[in-house]
């Protein structure tokens, strides 16, 4: 099968009830793994030169058939290395597929690694200007937006201290502030709520729930299944890069709990 992605698509196109935002077809993700373990960079060039490497694929993903739609909150959950991050990232185009078809239509904003085009030695004020040009967005844009940004983060008193001094949540804080402040047609959410307070991750869902309120369709990760079963309409469970069910979330969840209680 053909492998395929279509990115641009028309507002028409875009609002069609009928058709899926997210859709992944006989999807297969591979990766190339060095059978031995290599220590250092010098021994991979030394065994490289010697043509001593030897390496096994590893698939991440096997057939992974999903059609997400419009609206809809979408939650992924499995076991570390399931493959929840790595389809996110194929979604998001930062992987292609080995093997399959992937079609997104609309814009994404992905919050995969918030604050990946943060700089530890720039202001919290920089970095957001950095960051927001990183994700697409003019200064002018920027500007009417920034307020907006620094208040929700809560960070109005640290905002020109630099990023070095941040800790984990404050800088994820800003960046998921950064990242969704303007509407996206397709967000990609990868554990960003596992840091910050009880009360950021409330808001952080509120503003999720108010994107999926103005059509806009959120593939979810989390391990914090709890977290699917109350705000996601489906959810898949992947399990060795392989769907092992689909379906409504409270379903998918259960199957999910009672496979870790009898493993």
């Amino acid at each position: 099968m053909p492998i395929e992605s279509d990115r641009t698509v028309s507002s028409n196109e875009w609002h069609d009830p009928d058709r899926p935002v997210i859709l992944t077809e006989n999807l297969s993700i591979r990766y190339r793994l060095p059978k031995e373990r290599v220590s250092s960079i010098k021994e991979f060039a030394i065994r490289w030169a010697q043509q001593r490497l030897v390496f096994e694929d590893f698939l991440a993903l096997q057939d992974v058939d999903l059609a997400i739609y419009a609206g809809e909150l979408f939650g992924v959950i499995g076991r570390n290395g399931a493959g929840k991050s790595t389809l996110l990232k194929v979604v998001a185009g930062l992987l292609h597929p080995a093997q399959g078809r992937v079609v997104v239509r609309g814009g994404v904003a992905p919050l995969l690694e918030l604050g990946a085009g943060f700089h530890p030695e720039l202001t919290g004020r920089e970095n957001v200007y950095l960051y927001a040009t990183l994700l697409g967005m003019r200064r002018s844009e920027i500007d009417v937006r920034f307020d907006e940004i620094v208040d929700f983060a809560e960070l109005r008193d640290f905002i020109d201290a630099p990023l070095r001094t941040y800790s984990t949540g404050m800088s994820a804080r800003l960046g998921f502030a950064v990242a969704t402040s303007r509407q996206a047609e397709v967000l990609l959410v990868d554990e960003v709520l596992a840091v910050g307070d009880v009360q950021f991750q409330a808001k952080c869902l509120e503003r999720m729930q108010a994107f999926r309120d103005q059509g806009a369709t959120i593939l979810f990760v989390t391990h914090d299944i709890y977290q699917v079963k109350e705000t996601c309409s489906r959810a898949v469970w992947l399990d060795v890069g392989r769907v092992k069910a689909m379906g409504e979330s409270v379903e998918v969840v259960d199957q999910f709990v009672h496979f870790l209680e009898h493993s």
